[in-house]
């Protein structure tokens, strides 16, 4: 895609796969509330939300995603499957859980893939699960080969798709080489979602021409505005 990529993209169908996002820490409910009302004034995709906020109504307008293990991923694995399952519970459409990145970053992909395996047995096989694998961490700390073989086993464990990062880990957030590694190693039925430092429609474009089928944004209505009507 060329350097006028946004050009090519309209914003109504950027919208349409954008999750608009709110998962700071201190983010109150009326935060919260103030999210889903833009989110249905852009007409994304989703809000993502953390799980301490729902129930939370949406008016059928926006699918309701909530993380579960974040932003760290270092919580047991039945702590996330129970924390998955009470959002799904209490209103969410979709997951979006954290892998243990040392245990990646160890070789221990078994690990990984019961971690995952537990969420997924947790909110049963119907709810879109989202998988972080925190990207630039893996590629850092790690190689191309590590993020690829951990996107191969977390789909075996369940994932609906692989997403790229919490947008808290000091290592960054999404780029287009890791959207492109996540993309091929995974098969066409399984998404990407790129997130974490996405803040321009040019960025955006990038990342949608790499392979990126999903947006995590909390400035949706800024990168938004970079694409045409």
């Amino acid at each position: 895609m060329p350097a006028s990529a946004p050009t090519e993209l309209r914003r109504s169908d950027v919208a349409a796969i954008v999750d608009h996002t709110l998962l700071k820490p201190e983010a109150t409910r009326a935060d919260a509330q103030a999210t889903v009302a833009e989110a249905i004034d852009l007409g994304v995709y989703a809000v993502c939300l953390s799980p301490s906020m729902l129930p939370i109504s949406t008016g059928g307008a926006v699918k309701t995603c909530a993380v579960a293990g974040f932003p760290s991923g270092k919580h047991h694995s039945l702590v996330k499957g129970a924390e998955a399952r009470l959002a799904v519970e209490s209103g969410a459409d979709e997951i979006d859980v954290v892998i243990d990145v040392g245990a990646a970053l160890a070789g221990a992909l078994d690990e990984v893939f019961t971690d995952i395996l537990t969420v997924r047995e947790a909110i049963g096989p119907d709810v879109v699960l989202k998988v972080i694998v925190e990207s630039a961490a893996l590629l850092e700390l790690g190689n191309d080969e590590l993020l690829a073989a951990v996107c191969e086993r977390v789909v075996a464990a369940g994932a609906s798709m692989v997403k790229t990062s919490t947008g808290f880990h000091p290592a960054g957030g999404a780029s287009v080489r890791a959207v492109e590694i996540m993309h091929a190693a995974v098969p066409e039925r399984i998404g990407v979602k790129a997130s974490g430092g996405i803040r321009t429609a040019q960025f955006a474009a990038e990342l949608i021409a790499a392979g990126a089928t999903r947006l995590g944004l909390s400035g949706s209505r800024a990168v938004l505005d970079g694409f045409p009507e």
